[in-house]
């Protein structure tokens, strides 16, 4: 009857019957995934795979969920907070759902055809992999090679990079992030523009690898012969380690750090703090570049800014940084200002 029904339709038809096909054809038979995810960039990935599953019913047959207990929080950790994927996946996508912290001892519940970790944060060992006849797939935020870790968001951030993209790669049996690339962000990548936001670049990516991932599966990329697909080089480009973020990367020095720096960090990872000329910490909750500067660096100097509550701080370069609202060590949050000023009119801040 496909015949009878007008041409563009019948185009239509056939390349659709095409496209899916393939992945079919290759896999002989409908997949049974199980997915290791957390968070929400992990979630878009989660999303679009079950919105393939409903619509090309034969490249996924069933979806299981692996994902992190729960874990305490609040004051005495009496509350638990679930991970966000756990909610999406029972209630939103009613999926079967199982929690773990290691894989040691446990075995997927159903037979499965491939592992799909997207920001899960455990690592698949080979002896999961081996009961998945495809192996694993990762969604990866970075153009691999460049920016292997962790943490390749805050770090395409950190390091100004000017483009950025997503790989989406097999899992490695031994290391993270060394899989044979399978699909990658086309040359240049995506462009970073200035003032772009962790969240802002996590939701781009999420979605740009969501998709990614999906077509990978329509075309069974995934099944062997591989085909190594990635284009970044070392040879004209740099390559970096994307390291977990911690508080480390927070710190900033008012005598070293200039204030693009110190801003940069505000942005990327949240409030960076200091450690004031009196010895205590001082966490930067709301800051701004002041717009005044002199020619010549001087000496890091504080200033109560009249009438506003805000402090000015004079940087070892010169530039000037606004705090309008802190928090002092072993204080209120929020109410580090007042004590600044209080230790500013007494001369306890001078260096």
């Amino acid at each position: 009857m496909l015949w009878r029904r007008p041409a563009p339709v019948r185009s239509l038809l056939v390349s659709n019957c095409h496209r899916y096909s393939s992945a079919v054809t290759k896999t002989a038979e409908p997949l049974r995934i199980l997915f290791c995810g957390s968070d929400e960039f992990s979630i878009a990935s989660l999303r679009a795979l079950s919105k393939a599953r409903r619509d090309v019913p034969e490249l996924i047959e069933s979806i299981d969920i692996v994902h992190r207990p729960a874990k305490p929080t609040g004051r005495g950790g009496k509350r638990l907070r679930p991970v966000p994927i756990q909610e999406v996946a029972k209630e939103e996508l009613r999926l079967n759902t199982h929690a773990i912290d290691t894989f040691t001892g446990w075995t997927p519940p159903v037979p499965i055809h491939l592992v799909i970790a997207v920001s899960f944060g455990l690592f698949v060992p080979p002896r999961i992999l081996n009961l998945a006849r495809y192996g694993g797939l990762n969604v990866h935020p970075s153009l691999l090679p460049d920016l292997r870790g962790p943490a390749p968001i805050h770090h395409a951030l950190l390091k100004e990079r000017p483009s950025t993209g997503v790989s989406i790669q097999t899992l490695h049996p031994k290391h993270f992030d060394r899989g044979t690339i399978l699909a990658q962000t086309p040359p240049p990548g995506i462009q970073l523009m200035p003032g772009t936001t962790t969240a802002e670049l996590t939701e781009t990516l999420a979605n740009q690898g969501a998709g990614m991932l999906v077509d990978v599966l329509k075309s069974g990329a995934f099944v062997p012969p591989l085909e190594d697909v990635g284009w970044y080089s070392s040879s004209d480009r740099p390559i970096h380690h994307a390291e977990k973020i911690t508080k480390k990367h927070r710190e900033i020095d008012f005598n070293k750090d200039a204030l693009h720096d110190i801003l940069k960090v505000h942005r990327v990872i949240g409030a960076p703090y200091c450690l004031l000329p009196n010895g205590a910490r001082l966490i930067l909750d709301t800051i701004a570049d002041q717009e005044d500067t002199i020619s010549a660096p001087s000496k890091v100097s504080f200033m109560a800014e009249d009438g506003t509550g805000s402090i000015i701080v004079r940087l070892g370069n010169g530039e000037a940084l606004r705090i309008d609202r802190s928090t002092y060590e072993g204080g209120k949050t929020g109410q580090g200002n007042a004590r600044l000023i209080r230790l500013i009119n007494n001369k306890l801040l001078e260096i």
